[in-house]
């Protein structure tokens, strides 16, 4: 990895701290949020590569300093990154032991020592008082960086005292091309399809041909969705029992499903095969569009959206499919 070089998009965000560094301008404290899968900790590593690199390269990260390759594995002496016992929350000795007790010593290599929280929203409110004691009265050469998906969960007296920046979403473009170069051997309609489905985030799209899960997901939605028309309720039953609990991620399912009825929607208006996502469904776009109207399409998706809000209520996720799957089928 070298530094800003290797992370594609969000070249506002990467100037703002390569300025910083140049100036010496660096702040105290940065909050870097996005969804999962962003990249907020390949952000901060590469930001402590562009601070620590001892022979840059036009402006950036060499890469393969001894500074660099420390950072990339994690072995940096002044890069300290914060180690949850729990993956669900962080705890206030964990705060107390690996950043408050620490802060006084002085950086081993460099002039900065850097703090990276990951999951920082996962403190529990104890955790985020004892942090604001350091965020208040840091040290001159000490940086901190929360990284965290839901502000909310943070104290206002946190956000207060940290600079916010948000991750923003690549484009396709940009994501298919990092995926081709990362990738080689994969098949068009898999990128193609992993590209729709991280909706410009680019762990996700990684994530999406790099797990063995996902075909699983693919193969059980498709079924479905192929299959939905004909299913009496006892096999509606077992189609969400599969969907809600053998599947991984229930979100990522009901992402999948909405891009094979986007494919069935735009099939039914262009009649074009080569635009699908679904290449392999051809023969199922090309029976259900004549029989599903715009309207029953639209309904499909709204049962899908009413679904997903019925599983951040935490209702029952397989009668939440169940539902779901029943108000599709009415549109078949």
């Amino acid at each position: 990895m070298k530094g800003f070089k290797d992370i594609i998009g969000n070249d506002i965000l990467k100037e703002q701290f390569s300025g910083a560094i140049r100036t010496g301008s660096i702040s105290h404290a940065y909050m870097l949020s996005g969804d999962r899968g962003m990249g907020k900790k390949r952000f901060a590593r590469a930001f402590c590569q562009e601070l620590f690199c001892e022979h840059p390269v036009d402006g950036g990260a060499c890469g393969i300093c001894p500074s660099c390759k420390k950072v990339e594995s994690g072995n940096h002496p002044d890069v300290i990154w914060l180690r949850a016992e729990k993956p669900e929350v962080i705890k206030v000795d964990e705060i107390r032991q690996q950043i408050v007790d620490t802060v006084d010593i002085r950086p081993f290599l460099g002039d900065r020592k850097i703090y990276i929280i990951p999951d920082a929203d996962r403190m529990n409110p104890q955790a985020q008082n004892s942090l604001l004691k350091v965020l208040e009265e840091p040290p001159e050469y000490v940086t901190i960086f929360l990284l965290c998906c839901d502000e909310a969960a943070l104290l206002e007296t946190i956000l207060s005292r940290v600079i916010r920046l948000k991750l923003k979403p690549r484009t396709d473009s940009m994501v298919k091309e990092y995926l081709k170069r990362h990738f080689p051997n994969a098949e068009d309609m898999s990128l193609d399809l992993a590209v729709a489905f991280s909706r410009g985030n680019v762990g996700r799209a990684e994530d999406l041909l790099s797990e063995e899960g996902f075909k699983e997901m693919y193969a059980a939605v498709t079924d479905t969705c192929r299959s939905l028309r004909t299913m009496d309720a006892g096999r509606i039953a077992h189609a969400a029992r599969r969907l809600a609990s053998e599947c991984g991620d229930t979100g990522d399912v009901l992402d999948l499903m909405q891009l094979w009825y986007r494919d069935l929607m735009m099939y039914k208006v262009t009649r074009d095969i080569g635009g699908l996502l679904f290449k392999t469904e051809r023969k199922a776009m090309m029976e259900l569009a004549p029989v599903c109207s715009y309207e029953g399409i639209e309904d499909i998706m709204d049962a899908i959206e009413t679904c997903r809000t019925r599983l951040k209520a935490n209702v029952n996720p397989e009668l939440s499919f169940e539902l779901m799957l029943c108000r599709m089928k009415e549109n078949q």
